[in-house]
């Protein structure tokens, strides 16, 4: 019995922090799992910028209002979810993902909460649980599932080692160079015949 665990970001849409830096003209808000790997640490920074410029929850959202799925991610989970089970690990936050859930055809995700004051400002944020796609993963694995993962930045390497089968979609350089023994690809259908193949 095996399940797929998928990164959202930047495997099946937009980085959202990327999308928000561009629309509201802060550049350090463009820095990402693929440049931070302590999550903890680059979410307590996002807040801090957040605080400074005096924006909220609402304001993000509006711009997710606008971020469409990549070109052929919602193809490519069709196709995958007529095959098997597929649970997208995401470590952004279920008042991000919603919007995005709905126009990826509502798969399955696991994902944090923000903690919003009344006033909109994202005063902190919960996370489920410590190494939250790690854990996840091994959950799975120990009620008789095999995983298959994959994802592009440093904050999916955990589950992809931690699986059957793993690799790497459309992520950096760096990445493709440090972790040579997963198979990296940059589109859909590759990507597709690969898992299949590792099912």
């Amino acid at each position: 019995m095996n399940v797929v665990c998928l990164d959202m970001e930047g495997v099946l849409v937009p980085e959202i922090w990327v999308a928000f830096s561009e629309e509201s003209g802060i550049p350090e808000l463009k820095r990402t799992t693929r440049d931070e790997p302590d999550y903890d640490k680059l979410m307590k920074w996002r807040l801090g910028v957040l605080k400074e410029h005096g924006l909220g929850l609402k304001e993000i959202q509006e711009t997710i209002a606008r971020i469409d799925p990549l070109p052929g991610a919602k193809e490519f989970l069709d196709e995958l979810r007529k095959t098997t089970q597929v649970i997208i690990l995401s470590d952004t936050f279920s008042q991000f993902a919603q919007p995005l859930m709905e126009k990826l055809g509502w798969p399955t995700i696991f994902c944090n909460e923000l903690i919003v004051a009344d006033d909109g400002e994202i005063t902190d944020f919960r996370m489920r649980c410590d190494h939250s796609k790690l854990t996840t993963v091994r959950g799975l694995q120990s009620i008789g599932y095999d995983t298959i993962a994959a994802g592009d930045s440093f904050n999916d390497l955990e589950m992809i080692q931690a699986s059957k089968a793993g690799f790497l979609f459309r992520t950096t350089e760096q990445i493709k160079a440090d972790y040579p023994q997963f198979p990296a690809f940059e589109e859909y259908d590759e990507f597709l015949a690969a898992i299949k193949a590792a099912l």
